[in-house]
């Protein structure tokens, strides 16, 4: 079986060897044409690429106005319908910028220094295909720094467990094995402490490199105070989370590879060099974690970053294993916050953690203050107001109601808490 595996392994090396060669002579055909144009052909290429820009976005605009209308209907959209109009309505947004080029005199002459400096100015429909290989280019090596960045700050962060708390709860036995002891834990036990970090406390306790570095992981704006990176990254999430539920509805196979690859891209998965299938299963596993067995976005984010970094030869064989490693370097507010929250429910928590666990709270309100202050009130008042909770509360008291209906017997009240449940949304 080893050699048969051996032999496989072989032979799918050796035909990426060959399909990397066939990418390069094409790429290299294309510069030499590129090369032996004439100035006259390169001003034709781009006016043939801005006016069949104009047409495609002319047919999107005519399909979504058919979507917008569905929708208006009381029908509801399909993830690819929904992705369509919403892009649509980007393009159309974007159109506003650029028609005062057009409009005003002589405008138009700056349009080339515009583009430079704001590149995503133009609707989608007249990107080339050069420009996005660029950004996906530059977007897969940020993520690589990011990724050793945060595993380098994450574990200077950690806090080792002492051997007396380790005794009391699930929760310090776990980290007692993967801090003091080097004992690998079960996938359940991974699971189920990953399940005790919720994204808010999460964020709120992550420092302002580490929040940066997710950030710039995400592909999202950097500037700004901890409390508008934090809004940011609990937008995108909630994005993902309604994402992730309409692609578990509709199932990881309706997804086309274009689809695919952009669906684990936004969720911080590796597809440069994946196979379809590899992406595939990795979204699975994804959606999985985040919606089977309740793991915090977060920290899924946090543990695709640490796979990225790792490279091919020494990538982590799975996504517990991931997750395992952000749990067993947290920072240690972090720490604290969820300990003492565990012990509270217990009724174990004692006065001297509970204080510990104020101080260090009131420090990073004071750093937030701070931020707030250097950056004056304009910058306060343009923070949005951040208050919504992305852990889904309701939601999992709800589904919680419904299995205890469901387990006593008690179908028809299961049914109408469901129904009371969808008509809130």
């Amino acid at each position: 079986t080893d050699a048969a595996e051996a032999h496989t392994l072989a032979e799918l090396a050796a035909e990426k060897a060959e399909a990397d060669k066939t990418e390069e002579k094409k790429l290299a055909k294309k510069e030499e044409e590129k090369k032996k144009l004439t100035l006259w052909q390169k001003v034709k290429k781009e006016a043939a690429h801005y006016w069949d820009g104009t047409k495609l976005l002319g047919t999107e605009v005519k399909i979504s106005t058919k979507l917008a209308l569905k929708m208006a209907g009381g029908y509801e959209l399909t993830r690819r319908e929904n992705r369509q109009l919403q892009r649509t309505v980007q393009d159309i947004g974007r159109l506003v910028p650029f028609s005062v080029f057009v409009l005003v005199p002589f405008a138009e002459l700056l349009l080339p220094v515009a583009l430079r400096l704001f590149p995503n100015m133009l609707p989608s429909t007249y990107e080339g295909q050069k420009s996005k290989d660029k950004k996906a280019s530059s977007l897969r090596t940020t993520r690589k720094e990011v990724s050793s960045f945060l595993r380098q700050t994450l574990q200077e962060t950690g806090l080792p467990v002492s051997a007396t708390n380790a005794q009391k709860e699930e929760f310090t036995e776990f980290f007692r094995k993967v801090r003091t002891t080097g004992e690998r834990p079960t996938q359940a036990d991974v699971i189920k402490v990953c399940r005790i970090f919720k994204d808010d406390l999460t964020l709120d306790n992550l420092s302002r490199p580490q929040l940066v570095g997710i950030c710039r992981y995400m592909n999202l704006n950097t500037f700004g105070t901890d409390n508008l990176l934090r809004y940011q990254i609990r937008h995108r999430m909630r994005q993902i989370k309604r994402d992730d539920k309409m692609i578990f509805i509709e199932g990881v196979d309706t997804l086309s590879v274009p689809e695919l690859q952009m669906a684990c891209a936004s969720r911080g998965l590796r597809t440069h060099g994946v196979s379809p299938g590899r992406l595939r299963d990795d979204l699975q596993t994804w959606l999985d974690l985040r919606l089977k067995y309740g793991v915090p976005s977060t920290l899924l984010v946090l543990s695709n970053a640490y796979m990225y970094g790792q490279g091919k030869e020494t990538e982590m064989e799975t996504q517990i294993d991931a997750l395992q490693a952000v749990l067993s370097s947290i920072p240690e507010e972090l720490f604290h916050e969820i300990e003492l929250e565990v012990h509270t429910a217990e009724g174990a928590a004692t006065n001297k953690q509970r204080l510990e666990v104020l101080k260090e709270q009131q420090e990073l309100i004071d750093e937030e203050n701070e931020q707030s202050e250097k950056g004056g009130e304009s910058v306060s008042s343009r923070t949005p107001k951040d208050d919504m909770d992305i852990d889904e509360k309701e939601e999992r008291e709800v589904e919680q109601r419904r299995a205890d209906a469901a387990a006593a017997g008690n179908e028809k009240e299961a049914q109408a808490i469901k129904q009371d449940a969808d008509a809130k949304k």
